[in-house]
């Protein structure tokens, strides 16, 4: 299975002292002696990235004979987890002169990761390219067009894969190969993606847990930072907790098999070079119907308005349940927030054009809660 991005070691291990950062999602190095340039790193908004809340969910498994906790991923001001990646990636970049004011910042997204880095991006007044496709969101476009980002629509997919993704990855460099001073923020392979979540994201979820180990962690996958800095962390530490992978049908992470794929934000169309070789308990593979169900049960139940890669996580535990030992300690990680989801998850005109007609299976979410 091909995997895309430079090899490069995971940035798991403490960075060289330099000046305290006011956020541990960038442990800082000594500026590069060539930058002449000061930014305010880690300052304004950027400092209330991370140290989100990890709230019981008292509902939605009441009857299940375990304890099962959600992150609230969307409460970064951002509204998702990418936003400490951005953060990380980005600022490390300026800390080592890779990034300068006259640098054109690239990436390839149409979703939470695109918006994470255009809100960095629009904080440190650097110029950020984000390169889209067909199924992105009028209300992402919106965002990212009001954060000041330059957006590049690629219609067509790899004709190798029938993927979008590659084609998109081709267009980076090509843009890296015309364009001078261009940064590839390169979510799928940056060390600083994983290592972000392992600074800080597993961090919290322990120090909240209060001493507990949790006997079960659910991640959904895309770039794979998320799971590969919580599980290397976990390893490292020697802590016992089983790591579920969740991942859409049809995704390439894990299998080749392809499958259409509506939902977004969950799955990825390339098997990214940070996704975890060891560590993992299993792989579930969700399809558009489970997540659209999770998002619908955990609203109806919590009153937590999520996205659909969060319905995958929900669903993935529901499906789990029967095998997990009464008294055990549930984590699963909440990515997102729902609002922009509003016309397609929790759109049943959306779904029933997309997904199928689900009327008597939401039906039956209302009426069991």
């Amino acid at each position: 299975m091909t995997q895309y991005g430079d090899p490069q070691s995971h940035a798991r291990s403490p960075r060289a002292p330099g000046r305290e950062n006011s956020s541990p999602i960038l442990q800082q190095e000594p500026a590069s002696e060539g930058s002449s340039e000061t930014f305010n790193i880690g300052g304004g908004i950027l400092a209330a990235i991370g140290a989100t809340p990890l709230i019981k969910l008292q509902k939605l498994f009441r009857l299940a004979p375990f304890d099962c906790y959600a992150k609230l991923e969307g409460l970064n001001p951002g509204g998702s987890s990418k936003d400490r990646p951005s953060l990380a990636i980005i600022e490390r970049a300026l800390e080592t002169g890779e990034i300068n004011s006259d640098t054109l910042v690239v990436e390839c997204s149409s979703g939470n990761f695109g918006v994470g880095l255009a809100q960095v991006c629009a904080y440190h007044g650097l110029r950020f390219r984000c390169l889209i496709d067909p199924k992105v969101t009028q209300q992402n476009v919106n965002i990212l067009t009001a954060y000041g980002a330059e957006l590049e629509m690629i219609e067509h997919p790899d004709p190798e894969t029938g993927e979008i993704l590659p084609a998109k990855l081709k267009r980076v460099r090509e843009i890296q190969d015309t364009v001078a001073n261009t940064f590839w923020a390169n979510q799928y392979a940056s060390p600083e993606n994983s290592g972000a979540h392992y600074r800080t994201t597993i961090r919290e979820i322990l120090q909240d847990l209060d001493g507990v180990i949790p006997d079960y962690l659910f991640i959904a996958t895309g770039t794979c930072g998320t799971i590969r800095g919580c599980t290397d962390y976990l390893i490292d530490q020697g802590y016992p907790t089983r790591v579920i992978a969740v991942d859409a049908l049809g995704s390439q992470i894990f299998t080749n098999i392809r499958h259409e794929r509506q939902v977004p934000g969950l799955g990825s169309g390339i098997c990214p070079q940070l996704t975890p070789a060891h560590g993992l308990h299993s792989v579930m593979h969700l399809t558009d119907m489970d997540c659209v169900l999770g998002c619908r049960r955990l609203l109806q139940a919590e009153a937590i308005l999520a996205g659909g890669s969060s319905g995958g996580v929900i669903s993935a535990v529901d499906k789990m349940s029967s095998e997990i030992q009464a008294g055990a300690t549930v984590v699963v990680l909440l990515p997102d927030r729902g609002e922009r989801y509003l016309n397609t998850i929790y759109s049943d005109d959306w779904v029933r054009e997309n997904v199928g007609d689900m009327s008597q299976q939401l039906a039956s979410v209302k009426k069991a809660m």
